[in-house]
């Protein structure tokens, strides 16, 4: 993988998990600068998803090419549904979710950087 690229995808999941964070505090909604950072989080991983699948051949082991695959897509959802959830859910919590969603995806980022690293 990219390491400039994993480095950006955790920067922009600490961008949004604090912005998540300070909504929370204040007891704020979902507003358009939480979306817009998500759906630039969305963008970048988008970019590592195609990136992921063009060198996914590197890594000799099927078992662990089909969980470095299986990483990469799931990675996808958890942004736009945590997201969905906070404009459903009209509470502070909903920040909460985009905090946590924000968790979530820099785990599965690093853990792809993971496996990527100690199969290629």
């Amino acid at each position: 993988m990219l390491q400039p690229l994993t480095i950006v995808l955790l920067a922009g999941c600490a961008v949004l998990g604090l912005l998540a964070a300070h909504h929370l505090l204040r007891r704020r909604l979902v507003d358009d600068p939480l979306i817009l950072v998500g759906a630039g989080l969305e963008l970048a991983l988008l970019v590592q998803l195609v990136v992921g699948l063009a060198k996914s051949g590197a890594i000799a082991d099927g078992a662990e090419r089909a969980t470095f695959i299986a990483y990469l897509f799931t990675v996808l959802l958890v942004v736009p549904a945590s997201v969905v959830i906070a404009v459903k859910e009209k509470t502070q919590w909903a920040m909460a979710v985009v905090l946590g969603g924000a968790l979530v995806v820099a785990i599965l980022v690093a853990r792809l950087q993971q496996v990527w690293s100690l199969n290629v």
